[in-house]
């Protein structure tokens, strides 16, 4: 690698020998002068000069780095010796990063396994997905079956699904992150699992699992042996893909109203299903559905299902406000057969076991999400720091604090509140937290998708144009502010969720209480 002073890098500075300075490296931009999308004028005006600062009041740092190593020539004086996978992938930017990875901090919940962990995902995530996520955002590919396999073999996918999955790992050949044992997995593992995934492309990254983080668990947790052997291990290693069919045309939050309805045959060997289901994440391209039907006359008499993709299945993509590569689709099923034995849980208690899984449902939006205001968090401080207005940084205005205060004070207070939840899953079993969690969940999933209101619209008068534009230095804010909405209508919107806190609460509230 060739080394330079500033003195080197002044003798090139005409329209044919054109170096810059960014950041500490040497760039010749002599040719590319001629690709440049603002022409080659301002290439010109920093030509042999230390261009840094007009370039990040322009650019993101992945802009940079993409043409790296085209244009790259040397350093100034001795170069940056190469960083650790910590010191790449965690950031110091004040409030830009989960609360156990400050300095000095200490965490009850987080030990040295966790940070571990969560460096290796994070840079898994990064490296493997985050590029390809970008591409297929704008295109509307569906996640390949490449990338799936990748992920089964990384354990990201056995790490989505937690605790309950972690008897099968063993026996299936996956290798957790960092080499982690299954028994000493545990929910703040899952949590970082789903957090990491926030910085992804939100239609590209509910493609990558938001149908498997809903859909697996019924599979392991309410599926008979051969649903678990077969259909359960085929998910886990990303060989099948899998989705949850609850939302209908007619019904959303209110399951129990559900019309899709199945029959048992006259032979008894096979349940005969038939109805519509909307809005279902992965639905285009799953090759398993996770199907809740109605199967008595009472309202919510309901059976789950493992339905694999079949004969009578037909899938029809819905577009939304993100990519075309989450695969949300609208589906009917046509007089189906489903053997008797692929029925999750008991005939006709479904309904306990929809309840049950819209938990976990839930806790893995929040977290997913939280991972996504946190990344955002990092970004606007960032950005506050290096862009300037009337001569001065943003942060330097009164208006601008204040709004980072209100949106850095949320965030931390929401961080605070998975952090507890997430504690009191690790206490309870199963059982125990389908009855204890519901409502704090629920109120936890209100909370976590105001917070994305107020951080969308706080960022987005930040960051000005550039918060609603698709590319460039806010893509990330127009991506929050076209989306945000998913997470407060997916898995129960806000006002369900507010009102089922409530309403459970009051079960236990004591009858003699008095003010």
């Amino acid at each position: 690698m060739s080394k330079f002073t500033v003195e080197d890098v002044k003798k090139h500075n005409s329209a044919d020998d054109n170096w810059l300075i960014i950041d500490g490296n040497v760039y010749d931009v002599t040719k590319f002068a001629k690709l440049h999308p603002g022409g080659g004028a301002i290439l010109q005006k920093y030509a042999g000069k230390d261009a840094t600062e007009v370039f990040f009041s322009l650019h993101r740092t992945e802009h940079l780095d993409k043409y790296h190593k085209r244009l790259f020539k040397g350093t100034i004086g001795e170069p940056k010796p190469p960083k650790t996978d910590e010191e790449k992938y965690v950031s110091h930017v004040p409030y830009g990063e989960f609360m156990h990875f400050r300095k000095g901090w200490t965490s009850p919940f987080m030990n040295e396994s966790h940070q571990k962990f969560q460096v290796a995902y994070r840079k898994f995530v990064r490296e493997r997905l985050v590029p390809e996520g970008e591409e297929m955002e704008e295109t509307g590919e569906y996640p390949s079956n490449e990338i799936y396999e990748d992920m089964g073999n990384f354990g990201l996918l056995a790490s989505r699904v937690g605790k309950i999955c972690m008897p099968f790992v063993p026996h299936l050949g996956i290798t957790l992150p960092t080499g982690l044992e299954p028994e000493k997995f545990d929910y703040f593992h899952e949590m970082i699992a789903h957090m990491e995934m926030g910085v992804i492309a939100p239609g590209f990254n509910d493609g990558l699992g938001a149908g498997f983080c809903i859909g697996a668990p019924p599979l392991l947790i309410f599926g008979q042996d051969k649903v678990r052997s077969t259909f359960g291990k085929d998910v886990l290693l990303g060989k099948k893909k899998v989705c949850l069919a609850i939302s209908e045309p007619q019904v959303g939050s209110d399951v129990a109203g559900m019309v899709t309805e199945a029959k048992l045959s006259e032979c008894g060997q096979f349940w005969i299903l038939n109805g519509c289901k909307k809005w279902i994440t992965n639905g285009c391209f799953a090759d398993i559905f996770v199907v809740a039907a109605k199967t008595g006359e009472k309202k919510g008499q309901l059976t789950m299902f493992a339905v694999e993709r079949c004969e009578g299945i037909t899938t029809k993509q819905i577009s939304t406000s993100y990519s075309k590569c989450a695969g949300t689709a609208l589906i009917f099923f046509e007089n189906v057969k489903i053997p008797v034995d692929q029925v999750l849980g008991e005939p006709h208690k479904g309904f306990m076991c929809v309840m049950a899984n819209f938990n976990h449902e839930r806790w893995f939006i929040v977290c997913q999400f939280l991972g996504s205001l946190r990344n955002i968090c990092r970004e606007t401080m960032t950005y506050v720091h290096q862009r300037k207005a009337f001569g001065a940084p943003l942060v330097k205005m009164p208006v601008i604090r204040q709004k980072m205060a209100e949106m850095i004070s949320q965030v931390e207070a929401l961080e605070a509140s998975v952090l507890n939840l997430t504690h009191q899953m690790n206490s309870m079993d199963y059982k125990t937290q389908t009855i204890e969690l519901g409502g704090p969940i629920a109120l936890l999933k209100y909370q976590a998708t105001r917070v994305g209101t107020l951080v969308s619209d706080h960022t987005v008068q930040i960051f000005g144009g550039r918060g609603i534009t698709k590319t460039g230095m806010g893509m990330h804010i127009e991506r929050l502010q076209r989306t945000f909405k998913f997470a407060s209508i997916l898995g129960g919107s806000e006002e369900v969720m507010a009102d089922l806190g409530i309403r459970q609460s009051l079960r236990s509230m004591p009858k003699d209480a008095r003010l």
